[in-house]
């Protein structure tokens, strides 16, 4: 089970990425592709994963540019955003995965996929994401 919802998690983060890179992708479309080279992954989690991203993304946004204020959206690898708009998405809509897994997975896709320091910056974000308003009492 965790290893079909990395995969998806994967799945869906090359989606977003394609999305971006050609604007014109379909997102959808990108992501039935990416399902079935990636192989083995939970395609109704992914397809919902994706859909709530998509749904909400400029909420998502806003909690990521709230969160990483020196860091314009634009500014951002597009790997470290993706990823960024999922696990913000997992951390404030999700209700099926505990937070230190979904900051866990987030940050082990950035390792994986994005640049050096991409690991680093995910676990940042996430984590003022995850425990925002904790540091108000």
């Amino acid at each position: 089970m965790a290893r079909r919802r990395h995969l998806s998690r994967i799945a869906v983060m090359q989606a977003l990425f394609e999305r971006e890179k050609h604007t014109v992708a379909d997102v959808e479309q990108s992501l039935l592709r990416n399902e079935q080279e990636l192989g083995e992954l939970d395609e109704t989690f992914a397809a919902g994963l994706l859909a709530g991203v998509l749904g909400r993304e400029d909420e998502l946004k806003l909690a990521v540019q709230q969160h990483a204020p020196e860091w314009p959206l634009d500014r951002m690898d597009p790997i470290s955003r993706s990823i960024l708009l999922i696990g913000a998405y997992e951390l404030l809509f999700g209700n099926d995965a505990p937070q230190a897994v979904v900051m866990d997975e987030a940050i082990e896709i950035a390792k994986e996929y994005g640049s050096a320091e991409s690991g680093k910056f995910v676990n940042g974000v996430l984590n003022a994401i995850a425990h925002r308003g904790e540091a108000k009492a």
